[in-house]
């Protein structure tokens, strides 16, 4: 599922571009689309915009797979805004980022997503990033968490593969595991993963599913396969501040504008060399 960038045009939403690229990533393969991630510039959002944004995926994508709404913040109020926005417009779940800046105990961060839990009926996978928020739920807040009815799974993002294995032992297969960082997801899906919310997916679609669908055949022979083609692209959309260097490599396909909003900024041209070669490698630009 592929974390989705939000197109600008002259500092705006694009959303025609932005309906263009839903179906686009549909048409490829995709199973599920994430607006209003980090990959969709959420800090630099409006309110309004990150409402619409989300309003009008869940109208383009029209049934066909699910919507991962972002509803996070690091304002209890402002996320309670986001997940009963995101619940009334017909997303299928709200993606919950771990509170960042505050520094939220384990304790307050319980209390925070029970808040959430409680205020729409909506399942929340919860985001944990701590290299962004700088803060780890643990495996056991988790566990509490999991609980309450509509708490279901994590986007992780922290790396390590081996808590996957923790957290199925912990909590069972019911808890949905994702993973949040591309170069890992093969490892993550042999832990007990069954997935990706994916950066590349944005620039690879068709590639990226194939991958995970190899994934949850127990083909890893042909996942590793298509994980050797997208190393390179996996590693070049992180060579810069995300979003820019993955909106550069969609400009590079026609699909989107490669405009960003302070403080991210467009990619150096040293960056777009690597950009394209792996665009190259992974056969999806000449």
């Amino acid at each position: 599922m592929p974390a989705l960038v939000t197109p600008f045009k002259n500092g705006m939403v694009d959303e025609d571009t932005l309906k263009q690229l839903i179906n686009w990533q549909i048409d490829e393969g995709s199973n599920g689309i994430v607006p209003v991630g980090t990959t969709g510039e959420s800090p630099t959002l409006t309110h309004e915009e990150h409402e619409r944004v989300i309003e009008l995926t869940v109208q383009t994508v029209a049934g066909r797979v699910p919507v991962m709404a972002g509803a996070g913040s690091n304002n209890t109020a402002e996320a309670i805004r986001f997940m009963k926005h995101a619940a009334d417009v017909g997303a299928d779940a709200a993606l919950v980022v771990t509170p960042y800046y505050n520094k939220p105990t384990q304790r307050m961060l319980y209390e925070h997503y029970k808040a959430l839990h409680d205020a729409a009926d909506l399942p929340i996978f919860i985001y944990n990033i701590p290299g962004r928020s700088v803060v780890d739920m643990s495996t056991e807040t988790m566990v509490e968490l999991f609980k309450l009815p509509r708490i279901v799974g994590i986007k992780d993002a922290g790396g390590d593969v081996g808590k996957v294995a923790v957290q199925r032992m912990a909590m069972g297969p019911e808890f949905i595991q994702f993973s949040a960082e591309d170069p890992t997801a093969v490892g993550f899906n042999a832990m007990g993963g069954i997935g990706c919310v994916s950066v590349t997916a944005n620039v690879a679609p068709a590639a990226c599913a194939k991958l995970q669908a190899a994934c949850l055949r127990g083909d890893y022979a042909e996942a590793l396969q298509w994980q050797d083609r997208l190393l390179p692209l996996h590693q070049a959309v992180f060579i810069e501040s995300s979003p820019a260097p993955t909106k550069y490599a969609l400009s590079l396909l026609g699909k989107c504008a490669e405009d960003v909003r302070m403080p991210i900024c467009p990619v150096t041209e040293e960056s777009k060399l690597v950009i394209r070669d792996a665009m190259v490698h992974a056969g999806i630009l000449n």
